[in-house]
């Protein structure tokens, strides 16, 4: 891993308003996720996410545990970010990566850039060593692949 951010891109063969949409809607999150630890978002999220929104999310990685994610970059149609972190006093000390989809229209659809960006993440230096940045490079693949397949699925070309 160079620097704290890990990036993947793909081109999606349909318009970025279907794969914002996707994004968008933190209820669908469970089925984008290429890592399989997004189980469903908490009640009370919003129906569409907007800039200062918060959504909590049921994960699971071994053991089941919540994130609170609020999101910190929003533009409409190209660009979303949220910063996950542990819900309570527990968020305030670990945590704080932020995951970001920047969307750009091309020929023959819209480049997606997925990142996971740990800059601002308390656990930076752990984050940024060993396997973990290579199983999130592969889980964020995923990702595309199943947003590719769920927009066009849903005749997002």
């Amino acid at each position: 891993m160079e620097g704290d951010v890990v990036s993947v891109v793909r081109v999606v063969p349909a318009p970025p308003e279907a794969i914002f949409a996707l994004v968008a809607d933190a209820s669908r999150h469970p089925d984008i996720d290429g890592s399989g630890t997004v189980r469903q978002a908490k009640p009370g999220a919003p129906q569409r996410l907007a800039l200062g929104s918060t959504f909590g999310m049921s994960m699971k990685m071994g053991i089941p545990y919540s994130m609170v994610n609020t999101i910190v970059e929003f533009e409409e149609n190209r660009r979303i970010a949220w910063q996950a972190r542990p819900p309570g006093l527990l968020g305030r000390f670990l945590a704080g990566r932020i995951w970001r989809y920047e969307l750009e229209p091309v020929e023959g659809g819209t480049l997606v850039r997925e990142s996971w960006d740990v800059s601002q993440d308390h656990q930076r230096a752990l984050l940024t060593r060993g396997k973990l940045p290579e199983t999130t490079r592969r889980n964020m693949e995923r990702t595309l692949e199943r947003i590719e397949s769920l927009t066009v699925a849903t005749g997002g070309t």
